[in-house]
């Protein structure tokens, strides 16, 4: 017999298998894309914002999302699992640290604003295979060493060298 998780598990991955669900966390600002049903024909509405809560409950997840339309504080909570949510894409990630960020709801202006998250790149690309760096790594050690020769021969050869040369010999 099954019990309610697995069930709940089920569902969820088979929502899953037909849309990707990015992933976000409060105080990122998210673009929402909302199924309209206007008569027979069915458009997409995007409802732009900052997240300020997130519930993880497995198909009963949900997220609540605010944005500011006219001088007026709007918000809308959206099923994540819904038929009715086309996509999610990040626009932003903020800087928070807190869960719930139910405070902005008294802000206004500026001090409403949420610092951005800088994500940090390490200077390693991933799509590289191993054997090119070792041939690059040759490449510029025959380029230093070129180099080095090439003005070495241009130190010899050039007439400052000969008027010191002859200078000393002359004393």
């Amino acid at each position: 017999m099954k019990n309610i998780e697995d069930i709940n598990k089920a569902a969820i991955q088979k929502i899953t298998a037909n849309k990707k669900i990015t992933e976000f966390s409060p105080g990122d600002t998210i673009k929402v894309g909302v199924k309209i049903v206007e008569g027979k024909r069915e458009r997409i509405q995007y409802f732009e914002g900052v997240c300020i809560a997130k519930k993880n409950r497995d198909l009963n997840s949900s997220f609540t999302v605010r944005k500011i339309s006219f001088g007026e504080g709007v918000e809308r909570t959206f099923a994540l699992y819904s038929p009715n949510v086309d996509s999610i894409k990040v626009i932003r990630s903020g800087k928070v640290r807190r869960a719930k960020l139910y405070y902005l709801r008294d802000r206004k202006g500026k001090s409403a604003r949420i610092a951005e998250k800088i994500k940090k790149k390490i200077g390693v690309d991933v799509s590289v295979k191993p054997e090119e760096p070792k041939k690059v790594a040759e490449a510029v050690k025959a380029e230093v060493i070129a180099e080095k020769e090439v003005s070495v021969e241009k130190k010899e050869t050039s007439p400052e060298v000969k008027d010191e040369k002859s200078t000393k010999e002359k004393k």
